[in-house]
C-alpha cells in the first residue's frame, strides 16, 4: 500500500487537473463573447449544421429506389416544415432526424 502522503498528493493532483480542465473552457470563452467572429458564427452555424446534415443524409439518395428515397424525402419535408413553423433549429434537426430514422428502420424491417 502506498504511503498516505503519496495518496494525498495523487488525490490533490487529480483534483487540480480535473478542476483546471473544467474551468479552462469558461476562461477561454470569456474574451470571445464580445468578438465579432463569435457573433457571426452564432448566426451562421445553425444553417451550416443543417446543410451538412441534409447533405450527409441525401448522399446516398437514389430516386430510382423508392424504399430508400421516401424516408429521405419525407424527413427533409418534415425538417423544412418544422423549421418554417417554429423557427427552432434544434427541433427541426431532431424532428427530421427522428422521422428519417423511424421511416428508414421501418422500411428496412420489411
Amino acid at each position: 500500500m502506498p504511503d498516505t502522503g503519496y495518496l494525498i498528493a495523487a488525490l490533490l493532483t487529480a483534483v487540480a487537473v480535473t478542476w483546471a480542465l473544467r474551468a479552462l473552457p469558461f476562461a477561454a470563452i470569456a474574451p470571445l463573447r464580445s468578438s465579432p467572429l463569435a457573433a457571426y458564427l452564432a448566426t451562421a452555424m445553425p444553417i451550416g449544421v443543417m446543410a451538412i446534415l441534409a447533405i450527409y443524409t441525401l448522399r446516398t439518395f437514389s430516386p430510382h429506389v423508392p424504399e430508400q428515397a421516401w424516408p429521405s424525402v419525407l424527413a427533409l419535408a418534415c425538417t423544412v416544415g418544422l423549421h418554417l413553423w417554429r423557427r427552432n433549429v434544434v427541433l427541426s434537426i431532431f424532428g427530421g432526424t427522428a422521422v428519417h430514422v423511424v421511416l428508414a428502420s421501418t422500411l428496412a424491417a420489411h
